[in-house]
C-alpha cells in the first residue's frame, strides 16, 4: 500500500512538474506574441533556413485587441506613413500582411474611388478584413488569401505595402521578383519593419537591417526611391520596380 501511494505522488509530481513547464513556456509565447506587433505572414511554414521567422495567428478577435490598439498609434505614425505614399483616389493598393486591418481601413477610406486588397495567409484574418469591410462600408477593400509564396493579387497595383511582415517572408528575393509581375509599371514598393534596438518586433536574430532588405530587393528587381526616418521604432523604405 505504501509503494502504491508512493508511486502515485511521484505521477502526481510529473503532472504538477509539466503543467509548470506547459505554463512557462505559454508565458514565453505570449510574450514574443506581444513583441511581434503586426507581423501577420508568420503563419507559413517551412525551412528555417528561407531566413523567415515563421509563426501563426489565429484568433483574429484576440489579435486585434493588440494590432489595432489605439496607443500603437503613437510610434506607429499610420497617418504619416500612408501620407508618405501620395495615394490619389483612384490608387490601387495591396496591403501585404493585412492582419485585422489596421492599415487597410485608413487605405480604403483614402482612395475612395480605388481599390485596396488586403492579403494575408491567416484564413481567420481574411474573414475578419471582410467582416470589418462589411461593418464599415468600405466595398473599395478586397480581403485576399495568400500563400507563404505569393500574394495572389488578382489585378496589378500602384502600390504595395509591407508593415512589420517582411521578416516572416521567406525566400525573400524569389518572393518579390514574383511580386513585381503584380506591381504596375513605376509602382512602388513600401516596407516598415523593426530597428535593431526597437523594444518591440521580433527576436533579434529575426530583424533584418535596411542594408539588408536594398541588398535583397536589389536582388529582385527594384531600385531604392527613399529612406524616411521619422518612426521611432522602425525604418520605412520605398522602392520602385525596375522594368
Amino acid at each position: 500500500m505504501k509503494n502504491k501511494i508512493l508511486s502515485i505522488i511521484a505521477v502526481l509530481v510529473i503532472v504538477e512538474g509539466g503543467v509548470a513547464m506547459r505554463d512557462s513556456f505559454a508565458q514565453t509565447t505570449s510574450t514574443v506574441q506581444h513583441e511581434d506587433m503586426d507581423g501577420h505572414l508568420g503563419h507559413h511554414t517551412g525551412s528555417p533556413s528561407d531566413g523567415a521567422f515563421h509563426r501563426r495567428f489565429e484568433d483574429a478577435d484576440k489579435w486585434a485587441k493588440e494590432f489595432d490598439n489605439p496607443e500603437r498609434d503613437a510610434w506607429q505614425k499610420p497617418e504619416e506613413i500612408l501620407d508618405a505614399l501620395h495615394l490619389k483616389p483612384t490608387s490601387i493598393v495591396a496591403d501585404i500582411g493585412a492582419g485585422t486591418g489596421y492599415f487597410s481601413v485608413r487605405i480604403a477610406k483614402r482612395i475612395p474611388d480605388g481599390k485596396i486588397f488586403a492579403a494575408d495567409i491567416e484564413p481567420d484574418m481574411v474573414s475578419y478584413l471582410g467582416e470589418r469591410a462589411h461593418r464599415e462600408h468600405l466595398t473599395n477593400l478586397v480581403p485576399v488569401l495568400a500563400t507563404a509564396g505569393a500574394a495572389n493579387l488578382p489585378e496589378p497595383v500602384d502600390v504595395v505595402l509591407v508593415v512589420d511582415t517582411y521578416h516572416h517572408i521567406g525566400n525573400r528575393p524569389q518572393y518579390f521578383a514574383k511580386l513585381k509581375s503584380s506591381l504596375r509599371p513605376g509602382g512602388w514598393l513600401a516596407i516598415v519593419d523593426f530597428k535593431a534596438d526597437s523594444p518591440s518586433g521580433p527576436p533579434a536574430q529575426y530583424r533584418i537591417s535596411p542594408e539588408k532588405i536594398t541588398e535583397e530587393l536589389n536582388a529582385a528587381g527594384y531600385s531604392l526611391l527613399e529612406t524616411l526616418q521619422f518612426l521611432p521604432r522602425q525604418y520605412y523604405l520605398i522602392f520602385q520596380k525596375r522594368n
